[in-house]
């Protein structure tokens, strides 16, 4: 096994990293040529953070954490080598320990996903998420939030259940048959557990890097925030039981809105697949599009 295969890897666009508003708007008015020239003329002029900048910088702090390299970010983007330098110049101004990269010139770099071995794969642009996730790695669209970072120590990240850890199977019974149906299927089917979503091996990984640290004492934080409730969440008990997956929270809403209780869970990042509750949630932290299961069919 490769080194890198060892580790929780994780793949992250160059415009979810920094902040690069003012470089893409160059590039839509004035085009590739431009958008070159100002590039390098400012490569010496360091980024500012981007909206997964917390995540990542919080994520690679395990290492330091640890004393051993257990987390590896790579940078995957559109840049060529030539744009790009002003990227890996503003790494190494933050201090983000990110050695490895793609710079794909215009092209999209999800091709290089599985090469890597990435366990999520995170960007501004759907399109590259929505192949990611169709190659069988998680991914998903960040959405800019409007309000600040968890200034805290801990990573916390928040999941949807159905379609994002779970397979879509229960939600298309949902939108079929209504609440009433799904609710005497999912009773039924309590000790069968649930198909496997596309972030549920990020999950798994995620568990492996907490049983690093002592029980109680570890800086990764996990929440399910689910619009299920009684008595459709005894599968999903059961499931997670059935993974050897432990989430430090799970909350059973009964499809009260998800805002309020992310903002106290204090999230640094949540993942759904409905646009709905991802927008909602922007208000208050960053949140990831999830474009998987029948919602986004």
């Amino acid at each position: 096994m490769s080194e890198i295969q060892n580790k929780l890897t994780i793949a992250i666009s160059s415009r979810a990293l920094f902040d690069m508003r003012e470089s893409n708007r160059v590039y839509e008015e004035h085009g590739l040529s431009a958008y070159r020239d100002f590039q390098i003329k400012h490569e010496e002029m360091p980024l500012e953070p981007g909206e997964a900048f917390g995540f990542v910088n919080k994520i690679l702090n395990i290492n330091e954490l640890l004393g051993k390299p257990k987390v590896e970010v790579i940078l995957l983007s559109r840049n060529s080598a030539d744009t790009g330098l002003r990227i890996f110049n503003s790494i190494q101004a933050h201090g983000l320990d990110i050695v490895r990269a793609a710079f794909c010139g215009g092209a999209s770099p999800y091709r290089y996903v599985q090469a890597f071995a990435c366990d999520l794969f995170l960007s501004t642009h759907a399109n590259d998420v929505a192949h990611a996730l169709k190659s069988g790695v998680a991914a998903a669209t960040l959405i800019a939030s409007r309000s600040r970072a968890n200034l805290s120590d801990k990573l916390k990240i928040a999941f949807d259940g159905d379609s994002v850890l779970f397979s879509d199977e229960s939600e298309r019974v949902y939108q079929s048959a209504g609440l009433s149906e799904f609710a005497r299927i999912e009773q039924a089917a309590a000790n069968k557990p649930l198909a496997g979503g596309p972030f549920k091996n990020f999950l798994a990984a995620l568990q492996a890097l907490q049983r690093e640290f002592d029980e109680g004492d570890s800086p990764i934080q996990t929440a399910l925030v689910t619009a299920r409730s009684a008595p459709a969440h005894e599968r999903v008990i059961r499931t997670l039981r059935s993974w050897d997956i432990h989430l430090n929270e799970c909350l059973f809403l009964g499809g009260m809105d998800k805002t309020e209780f992310l903002r106290a869970f204090a999230a640094d990042v949540y993942f759904d697949d409905q646009d709905h509750h991802v927008e909602l949630a922007r208000e208050h932290l960053p949140a990831g599009h999830v474009p998987h299961g029948v919602m986004n069919s």
